[in-house]
């Protein structure tokens, strides 16, 4: 089932992204260039047999001159739900002084502590959580 959700996830963002291209009048070399990336690979990207880092989405976004946060959107990086914790993931994902996997290892803790705090409050809304206040986190 998350596998599926993967797929289609994927293969809607390389239909959106072939849009965006076609829109460019750009063909698929002329992106692969601008973006730095190869033509075989943002072809398999385009076709939704691969998933392409953050980076590669935020250097193909360079290329269309479009959004890095809608193509992260459209690849499942971004909760459209979370518009506030989407500047903190924004901002992981634009730091070029990380790697991929300490990307990730970020956003997967980020997205912990947002679930255990959700938890820990079910009433308590978004903004009253991410107030700069430390809240203590309760040990069960």
């Amino acid at each position: 089932m998350v596998r599926s959700t993967v797929v289609k996830t994927v293969e809607s963002l390389g239909d959106y992204l072939k849009e965006q291209r076609v829109e460019a009048e750009l063909s698929l070399r002329q992106l692969a260039d601008r973006a730095g990336v190869s033509n075989p690979y943002l072809s398999q990207i385009e076709r939704g047999l691969r998933r392409p880092s953050a980076d590669v989405l935020q250097q193909i976004a360079k290329g269309l001159r479009i959004s890095a946060e809608q193509l992260y959107l459209r690849a499942g990086i971004l909760d459209p739900d979370e518009s506030e914790a989407g500047s903190v993931e924004l901002a992981v994902l634009a730091d070029a002084r990380l790697t991929e996997r300490q990307k990730a290892s970020l956003l997967d803790v980020y997205a912990s502590f947002l679930a255990l705090n959700q938890s820990l409050h079910p009433t308590q809304t978004e903004s009253t959580q991410t107030d700069n206040t430390q809240t203590p986190i309760e040990e069960k």
